[in-house]
């Protein structure tokens, strides 16, 4: 495969990720606990539980509660919904059949799926693997279609992605694309001659150990399972309609179920170099230094991490690597942050709250400084007043489902208004959603803005770009969006 790194420079990590992992801080579970608590209470998440990978051991802390109606209580084998942290699997199995020479991460997808094809003719001849992984594809990220509950979900998923367009030209920015991870899946199935969810079982569940992961419903209901929960900043959220909400072809993006424990059993997988607790080689030490490492410069640096990889956002704390993703599903929210060189992974899996993300962001920051002797960084407008001409950013800009219209805004906090609304199919589907944005930098390339909704809320960053064409762009939420108007 590709980007192969060389006996000595494996070997030479090999050490410094053990001599790193013998300086980490014993765990204090009672302590970490009660914090956990004290947060969940504090920030009206009902339930949540957080796997903590250090000095070998992972360790495992409940809280709360699985559904606001039942009051069953969150136990450390409880099974939430992980979202998009599935795509790191999806990425795994591909980069398993790569290693095993089954296929080539440069070659185009219609040369392993002839029937793959999108709106776009010329992106269609010449998308490739790699691009799918790495999120540089172009296409239309967020197409969603419920092509039933059979084994043929995600070729039929292939057939209702024909008319699925394109966000930029291949390869030109970063546009997180779940759409792409499909085709992902649908390309595992048919080199492997099974389906989506057998692959995983055989080539990552089995070989891992990971005896509460899982895809179905059907599977998911031997388990103690959360609720999502969903809700307005400030109020205390209530459960969803369904417990699953997305449909089977889903999968490959965002449709798998775990416990903490055993999402932080699959992210040692990456720690250890590619094997299991019993020494099994799973994924080569080259498969997964080239997962590890940057593919693409993010143009937000700061959501994920500054660059993407074959499968994780990819960051550097203090100078120390790191890898993560996020996922969410209708009322469910889950994270996974990692630090290879300090032994050390993070997973806290959440079933709803307005304000989880700031659970995780806390805990993060306070585990990451105590164990591994990493400060996370924060995101927010600089100390020092920003001037930026706002008349370049205003107008629309728009992807397929979503309208983005950004305005001036003379008064209050910020100096633009950004509304984020459905349209197309999409449109009327929620209430617009309203971000404040205040500058944070201004380059000849990029100008960065932080946003959000209330002063309670955390920073988000808003970033606006040109590609190499000179056509205007917004980066937001991992996703680039193009000026219409």
């Amino acid at each position: 495969m590709s980007k192969n790194l060389s006996r000595e420079t494996v070997e030479r990590t090999d050490r410094e990720v053990t001599e790193s992992k013998e300086t980490a801080t014993a765990f204090d579970g009672a302590r970490w606990q009660a914090r956990l608590d004290a947060l969940l209470n504090r920030h009206r998440v009902p339930g949540a539980t957080l796997a903590v990978l250090v000095d070998g051991e992972i360790h495992e802390l409940a809280s709360g509660i699985l559904h606001r109606e039942t009051g069953v209580a969150t136990t450390t084998d409880s099974v939430f919904q992980i979202g998009s942290v599935s795509k790191g699997y999806t990425a795994a199995l591909v980069m398993l059949l790569a290693d095993a020479g089954k296929l080539d991460l440069d070659a185009r997808v219609i040369d392993i799926l002839p029937e793959f094809a999108i709106a776009d003719a010329e992106a269609t001849r010449t998308i490739t693997v790699r691009q799918l992984l790495n999120h540089t594809s172009g296409i239309q990220g967020d197409h969603v279609e419920d092509t039933g509950r059979g084994d043929d979900c995600l070729a039929r998923y292939m057939a209702s992605a024909r008319t699925v367009g394109m966000t930029n030209p291949p390869g030109a920015t970063m546009s997180y694309s779940s759409t792409g991870y499909n085709v992902l899946g649908r390309i595992v199935e048919v080199i492997t001659g099974t389906t989506w969810d057998e692959a995983l079982k055989d080539l990552i569940y089995q070989p891992l150990g990971l005896a509460h992961t899982m895809t179905l419903p059907e599977e998911v209901l031997r388990f103690r399972a959360a609720m999502g929960h969903m809700g307005e900043p400030g109020e205390h959220p209530v459960p969803t309609p369904k417990w699953d909400m997305m449909p089977r072809s889903a999968g490959p993006y965002g449709g798998i179920s775990a416990t903490a424990a055993d999402v932080a059993r699959f992210a040692r997988l990456f720690v250890d170099g590619g094997t299991a607790p019993d020494g099994t080689r799973v994924l080569s030490a080259e498969a997964v230094e080239a997962m590890l490492a940057p593919e693409v410069e993010m143009p937000d640096k700061w959501f994920l991490g500054a660059h993407w990889g074959l499968g994780w956002g990819l960051f550097e704390w203090d100078g120390v690597r790191g890898f993560g993703h996020d996922g969410s599903t209708f009322g469910q929210l889950a994270y996974l942050r990692a630090l290879p060189e300090k032994g050390l992974a993070i997973a806290l899996l959440t079933n709803g709250g307005a304000a989880a993300p700031k659970v995780f962001e806390t805990l993060c920051r306070e585990l990451t400084a105590e164990l591994a002797g990493v400060t996370m960084p924060e995101f927010g407008p600089s100390q020092e007043q920003v001037s930026v001409d706002p008349r370049p950013f205003t107008g629309g800009y728009r992807r397929e489902g979503f309208l983005m219209t950004v305005t001036d805004r003379p008064e209050g906090e910020g100096v633009l208004r950004l509304t984020y609304e459905g349209a197309d199919g999409l449109a009327g589907t929620f209430d617009p959603l309203h971000w404040n944005l205040v500058p944070v930098s201004d380059t000849p390339t990029k100008t960065v803005f932080a946003g959000r909704r209330n002063a309670d809320d955390g920073w988000i960053p808003v970033v606006f770009y040109a590609l190499a064409d000179g056509s205007r762009y917004v980066h937001f939420g991992v996703r680039a969006t193009a000026k219409s108007s």
